[in-house]
């Protein structure tokens, strides 16, 4: 029966590592996920590994050889119990697929309940009470405001929990 076990891969391998499985006949498996990154003032969306230094791999301990997955290249080792390669729990990985977008993207956040120009208020930490405007979401923990501070505007990244609407 076939089952997913999951392969350590080198440093920012994943894609090699998948490739190289696939060319092997083994089904791999590398969720991703959109990450917001900013380079000399540009900020872009990248997709990026869902679980840095992972892949999921699927295959049938008794029907298929399994041990030329350890040497593939960009593949470090399989997570072990013992001598064996330990199965992700069943529906795991299923449910993960299940998430993915047309794109191949797994969302990762709760949709922000903002529009942007909507007005917000510091809920804690040294801008309590200050009210500001929603400009973006900045990752999955973040999101940024506009503040007036001494006659302009100045943007504040912020925990996603700590700003309610204004109301």
């Amino acid at each position: 029966m076939k089952r997913w076990y999951v392969a350590m891969t080198h440093t920012r391998s994943e894609e090699v590592a998948r490739i190289n499985l696939v060319r092997q006949g083994f089904r791999a498996y590398m969720p991703r996920y959109l990450k917001e990154r900013r380079h000399a003032r540009k900020t872009t969306e990248v997709r990026v590994p869902l679980f840095p230094g992972y892949i999921f791999v699927n295959i049938d301990m008794d029907e298929e050889r399994w041990r030329p997955i350890r040497s593939t290249i960009g593949v470090r080792d399989l997570i072990t119990f013992g001598e064996l390669p330990t199965a992700v729990p069943a529906g795991i990985v299923e449910e993960i697929q299940r998430r993915e977008d047309e794109a191949g993207i797994v969302p990762v956040a709760e949709p922000v309940p903002f529009k942007v120009g909507d007005t917000v208020r510091v809920l804690s930490g040294p801008m309590r009470d200050a009210v500001g405007w929603f400009e973006r979401v900045a990752d999955k923990d973040r999101i940024v405001i506009l503040l007036e501070l001494l006659g302009r505007q100045v943007r504040l990244p912020i925990k996603r929990g700590e700003v309610r609407s204004f109301t």
